[in-house]
């Protein structure tokens, strides 16, 4: 991905979070798994031919076809709670499977896949056979209604593409509000503290500070080659924003503990931001709840 906010902020698209996204998923075919015919006509990281309510580039994640390339998902039907094979394909112009890719953040793919209400987040690197077909192991742990994100680039394409697909998960559906975290999360011990906002239209700063047992960490490992990556997703589409890190060589970094990223929210809304840190060779996500604009009008509801 170009992948750090990128976001912003599950990548949206942290987006996809960023329901617009899943009609175009169903009028394209992503429910069923069967590939509509690639279009012509995305943006490295930033956006799509057509416009967001603000006039500006249309966010990833919200086309499962532009520019020729399509996603296509094996199959778009699966269980909640047991673990599954994803498999998929990039499909070219011509029909026929994308073999050859350029690497991006130490990654030739970057797979993103969250449900519609964001409670959950997973950041997967899936393995390509020879025939271009992609496979990552995953879980999803509640029933619901998915995307998938791909974001990549093919060999010979200057802007990289973030392409949305559909997968419906089988079982008990329980969807639950955005959660309210404010600027503090904790996870695995840690204290994650951001800075900053998300200005519709603007760029803008996020500074993430990490600390563990209240003295900050200064020795984070990097991670698909920076210290951090985040995403960022907005709520209702799970539009996908490509955050990039203000820094992408770690060897001219401080290894912590702010790490910071410039971001654009397309739009005033809620946006959910994951980031992704490694401190002794474990990789952890802290996932904020935010909104840009003038308050996000009201809390997110389902």
């Amino acid at each position: 991905m170009n992948t750090a906010l990128k976001i912003a902020v599950f990548t949206t698209s942290l987006a996809t979070a960023f329901g617009l996204a899943y009609g175009v998923g169903h009028a394209t075919g992503s429910g069923s798994g069967t590939a509509a015919k690639p279009a012509a006509g995305h943006s490295s990281h930033s956006g799509h031919e057509g416009h967001d309510d603000g006039g500006g580039p249309l966010p990833g994640g919200l086309q499962i076809s532009d520019r020729g390339y399509t996603l296509s998902l094996d199959n778009a039907f699966t269980t909640a709670g047991a673990p599954t094979d994803l498999r998929f394909r990039i499909l070219g112009a011509d029909g026929r499977p994308v073999t050859d890719y350029q690497a991006q953040h130490e990654k030739e793919l970057h797979l993103i896949v969250a449900p519609r209400d964001l409670s959950t987040f997973q950041h997967l690197h899936p393995t390509r056979a020879a025939d271009g077909t992609w496979s990552a192991r995953t879980d999803l742990p509640a029933a619901g209604e998915y995307r998938v994100l791909a974001d990549f680039t093919p060999a010979g394409v200057t802007e990289g593409l973030t392409l949305g697909a559909d997968l419906h998960a089988a079982g008990d559906l329980r969807p639950a509000p955005l959660p309210d975290t404010g600027r503090t999360v904790t996870v695995d011990g840690y204290t994650v503290t951001l800075d900053g906002d998300l200005t519709p239209g603007r760029p803008g700063r996020l500074t993430l500070s990490v600390s563990r047992d209240g003295r900050p960490v200064t020795d984070l490992q990097p991670y698909l080659g920076a210290y951090g990556h985040l995403v960022a997703l907005r709520a209702g589409d799970l539009a996908y924003l490509h955050v990039h890190p203000e820094n992408v060589h770690p060897e001219s970094t401080a290894p912590g503990p702010e790490i910071a990223f410039d971001a654009t929210a397309p739009s005033v809304g809620s946006y959910r931001l994951f980031l992704d840190f490694k401190h002794q060779d474990t990789v952890h996500t802290a996932a904020f709840t935010v909104t840009a604009g003038e308050a996000a009008a009201a809390p997110h509801q389902h």
